[in-house]
């Protein structure tokens, strides 16, 4: 049996399937080419992360495929209704990225307290001829420790986050439509713990009150964050997002940065990607990374022998 593995897998995920008798086929196929290579190769098996898209069209013209694995949590590239109604499993690895996508949400509020992102850019520039100036311009940045964080999708990564943040001694407040509570339990390297209730509450409310927004929401159909709701979040606030593009209003975004309602922004999935706007690439209050939220060696490692181990389980070893 064939597994097509279109944005890629690691090596431990190959290893896996490949003992349990799956070839593992690797190459990268054009998204207009991918039914066409499913049926020429006799694939069963598909996996994607968020680059390949699998909608109707591909479904309907691949009558041979069994299963659609997507290396993550969210599933929006998926028609996985569809999918499932044609007698098709579809899969993905909810767990396996929480954590690394949790430690980048940090890393863009670290930079954006700190003003990283614009330092990162002047020191090469400056650093040798204006280095007093550029110490007295990044003087003032805040900690995290004491302000509230307020986490928008309170799934496995909004939880990851929670988790971080009270390590970090941050006030946790979160929004969301079907959880109403959650228990978060930070653990220490001594093998202690506590355990933390958190209780959702209305997303205005969160807006309101906190010093930082974190979204950890699939796509939707229109925007969480508009001039709405910037209007509501404290001036001087951070906003950051590493869950999907278009969620939040870029335009209304740069709108706010530039008037500074909102202090500084981290974005690592875009509305226009593979292209971001040219706005949001070049203004010296955001913290840009190229959607590589989950893209650590551990989570790699967790996502595809998960996945290897979602296909063998559904399929068995061949």
């Amino acid at each position: 049996m064939k597994v097509l593995a279109n944005d890629g897998i690691s090596k431990s995920g190959i290893a896996a399937l490949e003992k349990g008798g799956y070839e593992v086929i690797t190459t990268k196929v054009a998204q207009e080419q991918v039914a066409n290579f499913v049926n020429e190769k006799g694939i069963e098996v598909v996996l994607v992360r968020s680059a390949t898209k699998i909608r109707k069209d591909i479904i309907d013209a691949c009558p041979g495929l069994k299963i659609i694995g997507r290396g993550g949590v969210g599933m929006d590239n998926i028609d996985v209704d569809y999918a499932r109604s044609k007698g098709i499993q579809v899969i993905n690895t909810p767990a396996s990225s929480s954590e690394s996508v949790a430690e980048l949400v940090f890393a863009h509020l670290f930079t954006g307290v700190r003003f990283l992102q614009d330092a990162n850019r002047n020191m090469p520039l400056e650093g040798d001829s204006n280095f007093e100036g550029l110490k007295k311009a990044y003087a003032n940045g805040t900690e995290l420790r004491g302000k509230t964080l307020g986490i928008i999708g309170f799934g496995r990564i909004g939880q990851a986050v929670a988790k971080m943040a009270l390590g970090l001694g941050m006030r946790v407040i979160a929004a969301d439509s079907f959880i109403d509570k959650a228990t978060i339990r930070v653990e220490f390297y001594t093998g202690q713990f506590i355990d933390v209730d958190i209780l959702t509450e209305p997303l205005a409310d969160v807006l309101k009150h906190s010093d930082f927004i974190t979204l950890h929401v699939p796509a939707q159909e229109k925007y969480i964050i508009d001039q709405e709701e910037f209007a509501l979040m404290k001036d001087g606030a951070g906003i950051v997002n590493c869950a999907r593009g278009g969620v939040i209003n870029e335009v209304a975004l740069v709108e706010a940065l530039d008037q500074g309602k909102i202090g500084f922004a981290g974005l690592d999935v875009f509305e226009k990607e593979p292209h971001p706007e040219i706005q949001l690439l070049m203004h010296p209050k955001i913290s840009l990374t190229p959607h590589i939220g989950a893209a650590t060696l551990e989570a790699q490692d967790r996502i595809g022998t998960e996945l290897a181990e979602q296909i063998i389980g559904l399929l068995g070893k061949k």
